[in-house]
């Protein structure tokens, strides 16, 4: 296959312009051609009239005469469809691989063990999809929290309550296996070829509900509602012999703990046990929602609207003193902002689109970094400082007069004089339930605060929009990372003081995102396979007897 590359064409063109330029570039006549499509579309706006940027995939009759072609162009490659294949090893295991978890780093883990005959038991301390939305229904209309079926926990885990963007920085060519296993069960084709593909909450549910019965179908056994809740050890206690979980015991040998950012309990019982748990970088601040119209003219300038455009997007980012950085996070065109408690007492917010984009708001998280030394490098300071920030949230919204669980909010331009005001203009709050007036300054630690104003000025010039004072601020977001990270090797990527353990995903402190934790899933299971072959026998899911 050849790709074409930086066609630029204004927006009033479209794909079959894009393919004729492309054909016209190699210098061949369309008959040539076996297959032309879009490989990737991105928009410039950096000027102030838009253009689309396309790659254009193109495969000839002859795909003997692709490679010939090659660097005819600076702007011509040639490139073969990714081939995945998987090792396994010599050593029987004498019981099924456990994955501990069903966000996007188990569920890929568990899938590719189950593709590969290792029949996994997949345990999620939360509910299956649709029982999980509806206990984030009734929490969002009444504030009555479940602990263990909310935004954090539950299938899917705190992806599925997002915009379901599949976007990352890393270059594995494991993204290509997610992304068509994507495909394959159900979502929209153009997140093969978007700069930014995302998949919207709405679509993401059935498509991970699709991934979790191919997984049974092929042998693999999920128990919902069952959280683990300690490890056992063989009598030297070199190696894993064993699991506790809220179900009873079971046998275990391997396990792959895909636990998510918020499994706070996990990580106090991995604590307790004495392995390497440290601090990681993390993030806290708050929900930013604008108008997405404003947002579009931002970006667009006089384009705005214009059908061919996709809803605008933007990622701002300062340093500012003290080493610290504000920048904004998963941000959500057309979306809401969210109640994303996990405790009782705690107030969190967080973003979601549906597919769509077709919300009156776009909002994002605007954050300023922490890192170890800001404490002292104990992770149990760090879960205690999220821990804090989200119950004086929930205090602060009791405070302004809100029900239980309501949001503290203030428009932008309060927020830089320090008033503690919300003087509501044509931004309309989404979160479900309810803001509150209060100072969100008085919630962070001073030197927090002034960085987060720092930022915010500096978005200011960078984004219109950032300079309207009647934007509003929801807080806290305190759950944009894991704050711990428990250590592996490197090259078997088990835990650096357990054998048999893998820490995995963004809860084990390896991830970040919908992709990058879905490929963290998939290494840790081929490392798992790469050492052992699938238990010979039949298989069971039963707790151990007393």
């Amino acid at each position: 296959m050849l790709l074409v590359r930086d066609i630029r064409l204004p927006i009033s063109c479209g794909e079959q312009d894009a393919i004729a330029r492309a054909l016209r570039l190699l210098g061949l006549p369309p008959r040539y051609a076996a297959a032309c499509g879009i490989a990737k579309l991105s928009v410039d706006a950096r000027h102030r009239e838009p253009v689309l940027v396309y790659t254009i995939a193109i495969t000839l009759q002859d795909e003997g005469e692709e490679s010939a072609l090659a660097g005819a162009l600076p702007c011509v490659c040639f490139t073969r469809k990714p081939q995945f294949s998987f090792a396994v090893g010599g050593q029987p295991l004498a019981q099924r691989p456990v994955v501990c978890g069903l966000g996007p780093a188990g569920l890929f883990a568990a899938l590719l063990l189950a593709q590969n005959g290792y029949r996994p038991l997949v345990l999620e301390r939360g509910l299956a999809l649709d029982a999980r939305v509806a206990a984030v229904t009734a929490f969002e209309q009444t504030g009555n929290l479940a602990p263990n079926a909310n935004i954090q926990f539950g299938e899917g885990g705190a992806g599925t309550f997002s915009d379901g963007k599949l976007t990352t920085r890393v270059g594995d060519p494991l993204c290509a296996f997610v992304t068509e296993t994507f495909l394959r069960h159900g979502a929209p084709p153009d997140i093969a070829w978007r700069q930014k593909p995302h998949v919207g909450t709405d679509l993401l549910r059935g498509i991970i509900t699709s991934i979790r019965r191919e997984i049974e179908a092929l042998g693999g056994t999920v128990l919902f509602d069952t959280a683990l809740t300690g490890l056992q050890l063989d009598a030297g206690g070199g190696r894993l012999r064993g699991i506790a979980t809220t179900k009873g015991e079971f046998a275990c040998q391997t396990l792959i703990l895909a636990v998510g950012h918020s499994a706070r309990d996990t990580f106090a019982m991995l604590h307790g046990l004495g392995l390497p748990l440290t601090c990681k970088p993390f993030s806290v601040g708050f929900r930013a929602e604008h108008l997405q119209t404003e947002i579009d003219a931002s970006l667009y300038h006089g384009a705005a609207g214009h059908p061919a455009l996709p809803k605008g997007e933007y990622q701002l980012s300062r340093q500012v003193g003290g080493g610290r950085c504000v920048y904004s996070f998963c941000m959500c065109p057309g979306g809401r902002v969210m109640a994303a408690a996990s405790e009782a007492g705690g107030v969190v917010t967080n973003g979601m689109s549906l597919h769509a984009r077709d919300g009156k708001n776009a909002n994002a998280a605007v954050v300023v970094s922490l890192d170890g030394k800001d404490f002292d490098n104990d992770p149990v300071k760090a879960v205690a400082f999220q821990r804090g920030l989200e119950q004086a949230a929930y205090r602060a919204g009791l405070a302004g007069g809100g029900a239980p669980y309501a949001a503290p909010a203030e428009t932008v331009g309060s927020f830089l004089e320090g008033a503690g005001t919300l003087a509501l203009g044509r931004v309309t709050p989404t979160y479900p339930r309810g803001v509150a007036p209060y100072s969100l300054g008085s919630l962070l630690p001073a030197e927090l605060a002034e960085a987060l104003r720092t930022g915010l000025r500096a978005f200011g010039s960078r984004l219109a929009a950032y300079r309207a004072p009647d934007g509003v601020l929801t807080g806290l977001e305190t759950r944009t990372s894991s704050p711990v990270r428990l250590l592996r090797e490197e090259q078997t990527l088990e835990c650096t003081a357990l054998p048999g353990l893998y820490p995995c995903g963004e809860g084990a402190g390896y991830a970040g995102g919908i992709m990058t934790a879905a490929v963290d899933g998939l290494r840790c299971a081929a490392a798992l396979m790469e050492r052992n072959r699938p238990m010979e026998g039949e298989c069971c899911a039963q707790p151990q007897k007393e």
